[in-house]
């Protein structure tokens, strides 16, 4: 009894976190770290009740309910909701809360499913779920780890204070090097790219068309892995179906979403004729596409561009026609999908490592089971409370900067230059996330640091991949676990910071 109190008080913390930040600054944190914190808090406290969590996995539960929570209030509910109404559609808003939550509920069953399958294997990269993991096992076990953890945590801190991100460390002494390198690429040309060279990626529509190029190329890279006898995870996935079927199903289960909103678009008169099945089918791939190319970025790179991707089926769809109300209910039911997904990923990767690497199958089978109820616990908190306070936050004007950038988009339709500019640059993308292949990403990180405006984090990760190559071809496989505390220690630092800073900068809304 005293885990569901402690789960649904964290669900709910993390929800009102993630809806305050994402409304007034236009970040979500990740707090996962907090979660766990919470946790290590609580076993030392000196009651009976409280020694449960000890356990190591009992906190990988509440850091999974917390960051559930978080993401699933911030970006996958109340984001969505935010672009009809800003459209001066608010009949529009409680139907999308529907679509949203039924498809931020199938993001999270198609991860649990497709965790340690040939698409996500568990050996993957997953930096964000490492660094949690290595919070969890410094504050259990100190020792060596936790020294050089903790000296992470302050450089984390430091550096994030004196206004440099270092996460962006974090996550290039972690993640896929060639994917990490791709996405420091873009967020040096998207920053400088300007200034030194005249050339606006954005104003060229550049990181859309690399997107869309890339993106296609990823689905067949996808479906090709579907199709693959081999299984390349460490051959424990969840008892049931398997990658295949499960990606089918999820399709259908987006459909099935899809044609509620579709229904809705009829009775409002906002969608007639061909464009109703147009509309379902294109929803069902744009949602199922958006949470695999997010899942694939947030694996091997830990950073996942769920707005960016929205943004892009968006211009898609505004170039097929649909009609405003249809654009923004189908910007919203993708923007729901991919955030949650590679949350639980990355605390999937958490526990999986927490309960041993996958060594006793059975034990992985039940603690991913218990981290998925976890996970649906923290969803429901966070659909209540956005359910209660959207319309105070929608009254003070309180939403989410994103949602502007998409309103925009719509009314200024489509042009035939613009479909122009896309086919253009979908080619390049193409080409390089086919040269990379489905290990590296290569095309779709492009992208996004394209579509990032942060040209020092693209610093900080090209001179995080260069250090991380020197030590490692210096010092051999020892330098490797060093790295992973420090890194480790650098993004629990810089999310604690961002955490409190961004908490105190936030205010509650009035009444």
């Amino acid at each position: 009894m005293i885990l569901v109190v402690f789960l649904l008080g964290s669900s709910f913390l993390g929800a009102l976190i993630g809806l305050q930040l994402i409304t007034q600054l236009g970040i979500t944190p990740n707090t996962s770290i907090l979660g766990a914190l919470l946790a290590m808090a609580a076993a030392r406290l000196p009651l009976a009740a409280f020694r449960r969590f000890r356990s190591l996995e009992e906190q990988n539960l509440v850091q999974t309910a917390i960051s559930g929570a978080t993401f699933g209030a911030a970006n996958a509910l109340l984001l969505p909701l935010g672009v009809p109404w800003l459209l001066g559609r608010p009949d529009l808003v409680w139907p999308m809360f529907l679509g949203a939550a039924l498809a931020t509920l199938v993001d999270s069953w198609l991860l649990y499913r497709l965790f340690d399958s040939r698409l996500f294997p568990a050996r993957g990269a997953w930096p964000m779920g490492v660094a949690t993991a290595e919070a969890l096992f410094a504050g259990d076990e100190g020792g060596r780890r936790g020294r050089i953890l903790a000296l992470g945590t302050v450089v984390g801190v430091g550096g994030t204070a004196l206004g440099v991100g270092m996460s962006a460390l974090g996550i290039a002494l972690l993640g896929n090097p060639w994917a990490l390198a791709m996405l420091g690429l873009g967020l040096l040309l998207r920053g400088y790219g300007a200034p030194l060279l005249g050339w606006d990626p954005m104003a060229a529509f550049a990181p859309h068309g690399l997107m869309i190029g890339a993106g296609a190329v990823a689905l067949g890279q996808v479906a090709a892995l579907l199709v693959a006898r081999r299984h390349r995870g460490n051959g424990l996935p969840v008892p049931g179906p398997g990658p295949t079927l499960t990606v089918a199903r999820g399709f259908l289960a987006y459909a099935g979403a899809a044609a509620l909103l579709a229904a809705v678009l009829v009775w409002g008169g906002d969608l007639t004729g061909s464009r109703i099945p147009l509309f379902i089918v294109f929803a069902a791939l744009a949602a199922l596409a958006s949470e695999l190319v997010v899942g694939l970025s947030a694996m091997h790179a830990g950073w996942f561009p769920a707005f960016a991707t929205a943004l892009v089926f968006l211009v898609l769809a505004i170039l097929m026609g649909f009609p405003p109300a249809a654009s923004a209910l189908l910007v919203g039911f993708t923007a729901a999908t991919g955030p949650a997904f590679a949350d639980m990923g990355y605390d999937l990767k958490t526990g999986w490592l927490v309960r041993g690497s996958g060594a006793d199958a059975l034990r992985e089978t039940r603690g991913r089971r218990r981290q998925f109820g976890a996970e649906v616990l923290g969803l429901a908190c966070a659909a209540l409370l956005v359910a209660v306070l959207h319309p105070l936050y929608f009254r003070q004007d309180l939403i989410p900067p994103v949602d502007r950038v998409f309103a925009a988009t719509i009314r200024s339709g489509a042009s035939p230059a613009l479909a122009m500019d896309l086919l253009t640059w979908a080619l390049p993308g193409a080409l390089l996330q086919a040269l990379g292949g489905a290990a590296r990403q290569m095309g779709i990180l492009l992208a996004t640091g394209l579509l990032i405006r942060n040209p020092l984090a693209g610093v900080v990760i090209l001179g995080g991949i260069v250090f991380r190559l020197i030590l490692v071809r210096r010092q051999g496989s020892d330098a490797r676990g060093a790295l992973s505390a420090f890194g480790a220690g650098c993004i629990v630092g810089d999310a604690l910071w961002s955490f409190a800073v961004g908490t105190l900068r936030a205010r509650l809304p009035k009444p």
